[in-house]
């Protein structure tokens, strides 16, 4: 009776463990498509802005039993990611090494929220068109690296794009006021011209 309880205890510890530390497994969308299992996630997470990624896209075929990894699909899914509203980039799909059924499309994001993963093409003669996106019930949004910086905050691509455009709207309103005060400065002179020449 006590080997049946420790070995269940121990048991029990290893399946706690693989769950702490599967931190790549929980945190992606599972759906079933036709008789395929998608499972799309971020390949590291979490996912940090400014930090290189990947789309983590594994495939199976849920006829067999087990459900069987499907390859080949580098040559007919495309890819791309778009964050919020913003113009789609198209991601380079490939096979993951070593990984039977997995794929990969590397990027650098920038901007922090939320991020739309869409597949597109054909698994056998099944039309593939499928969008996967982030949030507390799939996979995370990408997060602002301040919170894990150490020993000094440094800024990413987004605050560093903000603080240029701050800057470039200062040098345009500087640029502004020096065109005005030089066309000031021609009439003025002009003016002055005008009247010794009267006098």
């Amino acid at each position: 009776m006590f080997r049946v309880l420790n070995a269940m205890a121990a048991l029990a510890v290893v399946v706690a463990s693989m769950l702490i530390f599967s931190g790549h497994a929980y945190a992606h969308e599972r759906r079933t498509v036709g008789p395929y299992q998608f499972v799309v996630g971020w390949l590291n997470e979490p996912a940090y802005l400014g930090q290189l990624n990947s789309l983590d896209l594994r495939i199976s075929d849920t006829r067999q039993n087990p459900a069987a990894a499907v390859s080949g699909l580098e040559k007919t899914l495309t890819a791309d990611v778009a964050a919020g509203g913003l113009r789609p980039f198209k991601l380079d799909v490939t096979a993951r090494f070593g990984t039977v059924g997995a794929y990969n499309g590397v990027v650098m994001p920038t901007v922090k929220g939320t991020y739309t993963f869409h597949i597109v093409g054909k698994i056998d003669t099944l039309d593939i068109d499928e969008k996967f996106t982030s949030g507390p019930n799939t996979f995370g949004d990408i997060e602002d690296t301040a919170a894990v910086q150490y020993p000094t905050k440094v800024p990413v691509a987004d605050d560093l794009g903000k603080k240029l455009d701050a800057i470039q709207s200062g040098v345009d309103q500087t640029r502004i006021l020096a065109i005005i005060a030089t066309l000031l400065g021609v009439v003025a002179l002009g003016v002055t011209a005008m009247a010794r020449r009267r006098a």
